[in-house]
């Protein structure tokens, strides 16, 4: 993996229209730019991003954990992304997100039961990255259906891809639309 920066990016939201935010709403994302191995080029066999995507789930996770700041037990959501560069393909952030990337993640923050939510684009440097979010054990809690917006004004350049990982230590800020409850989780099958 040809490695050239990693982002980090943390929010908490202490108010939000007005009312306080008790505990503060906390989330963090951390990216990295890499080279693209198959840029231009096609490829059958893009074993060396799956490997690649197994590295950084670990890199990332811990990236964005420590940026966090809190205990690896006190993550209640994850998610996934990536931005490929121009001369790249959306099978290209497959590759890095699906097979491997889950496993090493979820090791950061000592478990997960729910699919870790993602989302893939082409584009150029300067586009945003959604990453959305979801409860690590139980996707219908609504109150963790969310997302980190990224832009970095240098990244991806046409051969190469932004990775990112994504961590909510709280849902949103005032969740009010019902549903499932953090607190009513039971975790078993990743659902509910």
């Amino acid at each position: 993996m040809k490695l050239r920066k990693i982002v980090t990016l943390v929010e908490e939201t202490r108010t939000e229209m007005g009312r306080e935010v008790s505990p503060p709403a906390r989330r963090s994302l951390a990216a990295a730019v890499i080279a693209n191995p198959f840029s231009g080029i096609w490829a059958e066999d893009l074993s060396e991003l799956i490997e690649t995507g197994e590295a950084l789930g670990k890199l990332l996770g811990d990236e964005a954990l420590a940026a966090l700041g809190c205990a690896a037990n006190e993550v209640e959501g994850y998610g996934k992304a990536a931005l490929v560069g121009e001369l790249g393909e959306l099978e290209h952030a497959a590759a890095l997100l699906h097979p491997k990337l889950g496993a090493p993640l979820r090791a950061v923050i000592g478990g997960g039961k729910a699919l870790v939510p993602s989302s893939k684009a082409i584009g150029r440097a300067g586009e945003i990255l959604d990453v959305p979010l979801g409860h690590k054990d139980a996707a219908y809690v609504r109150s963790h259906f969310d997302g980190m917006r990224l832009r970095i004004s240098d990244a991806p350049r046409p051969g190469e891809i932004v990775v990112a990982v994504a961590l909510q230590q709280t849902g949103r800020p005032l969740p009010r639309v019902g549903g499932l409850t953090h607190d009513e989780i039971e975790g078993a099958d990743g659902l509910r």
